[in-house]
């Protein structure tokens, strides 16, 4: 395959596209710099325009070539307008907004934090059927007919029988020079992961603690979604009760109630036990909360992690966000839940800890 100029221009100029990203992937990470999703495969990034290096001519009046003493660095142009006020002539730093593959982000989010591939556990696949061609048959339905071996098959024919004439090389194929391609279904397993985000809603939890966990839940799912082939997100909203809803209103939702956890914890186990067998399943929990819970709450809440929860998921993660009124004490409550390797607690005291709370999340690959 000849690769014209323009697709190799294209390609190197998202060669370099991809390392200004990665280059600033701390960043994008840190403060939440995106654009947003297109579809669902896509999601658009800012970054600072890029510069083609060029010759430009120099204007009248500004001096000749070589004329006066320059400094290191200088700029080789226009100098600056002595006028006041009025618009401007140079120009501004521009934006420039790229699309780029959510499977790229998830390769440089790896690479950046140097995270394991995610090895499912048990069996939790769900068998897809595919179609591999293995041979050819002398029937079949004619949307499987071998077209090659068939006229293939037919000129033989026709030059055994002697009726084959070169000088009017017309092949027609009848019944019996008819072939077509043999399939049998391959059975293969497809890894499926189900995702569940829960988060405080509370009156505690301000606009600033949600800005973190949208920006933490973001990063965390595309990186499973890298690593499984189908996957499914659920997002459970708490304060002293808990309901199951959508992303929207996840991050929107805002109650001025108490805060009981375990009334998240309870609805998470039901819904597993529903709609996601852990036999079938590689199952995630992130909970995010300031870590403020009812006091008497806890042991409810390390109960049904411990009897239940733990038993059935592949990683159960809960993110501390420092709130304006204080630490809570939920984080110290889950330390003393000893002895469970996929539970994991994380400390996140500003958008710049965001980054080593996603190590630690997804750090031992499970």
């Amino acid at each position: 395959m000849i690769i014209g100029n323009a697709e190799k221009d294209h390609r190197r100029f998202r060669d370099i596209i991809k390392g200004r990203i990665k280059q600033d992937l701390k960043k994008y990470i840190s403060h939440g710099e995106l654009i947003g999703k297109r579809g669902k495969d896509f999601v658009s990034i800012p970054i600072q325009q890029i510069d083609i290096p060029d010759f430009r001519y120099g204007h009248e009046q500004t001096g000749g070539v070589g004329q006066g003493k320059g400094n290191l660095g200088g700029i080789l142009g226009p100098g600056k307008s002595t006028s006041g006020g009025g618009a401007g002539d140079q120009p501004g730093r521009h934006i420039l907004e790229v699309d780029i593959t959510l499977d790229e982000l998830a390769d440089m989010l790896g690479s950046e934090l140097e995270l394991p591939r995610i090895q499912p556990k048990g069996r939790n696949n769900i068998d897809s059927e595919h179609y591999k061609y293995t041979g050819i048959r002398q029937a079949g339905p004619e949307s499987l007919r071998h077209f090659k071996r068939t006229f293939g098959r037919a000129l033989r024919r026709q030059v055994a029988s002697d009726e084959y004439d070169p000088s009017n090389p017309i092949i027609v194929p009848v019944h019996d020079d008819k072939r077509y391609r043999s399939r049998r279904v391959i059975r293969k397993p497809e890894n499926n992961a189900a995702i569940f985000f829960m988060m405080d809603v509370s009156g505690s939890m301000q606009a600033e603690q949600k800005d973190i966990v949208r920006t933490e839940a973001f990063w965390i799912e595309t990186w499973i979604r890298k690593n499984y082939k189908n996957t499914e997100i659920r997002y459970i909203a708490h304060d002293s009760e808990a309901q199951e809803v959508d992303e929207e209103k996840f991050y929107r939702t805002k109650e001025g109630g108490g805060t009981m956890i375990s009334s998240a914890y309870t609805l998470c186990d039901r819904l597993i036990g529903v709609s996601f067998n852990p036999e079938d399943w590689n199952i995630y929990c992130f909970h995010f909360s300031d870590g403020d819970n009812l006091a008497a709450d806890n042991d409810v809440c390390r109960k049904i992690l411990t009897d239940s929860l733990l038993r059935k998921v592949n990683l159960f993660c809960y993110g501390e966000v420092k709130a304006a009124y204080g630490e809570g004490m939920f984080y110290k409550a889950l330390s003393t839940v000893s002895d469970r390797e996929n539970l994991v607690c994380s400390k996140i005291s500003s958008k710049e800890g965001i980054l080593d709370s996603i190590r630690q999340f997804l750090g031992k690959g499970k």
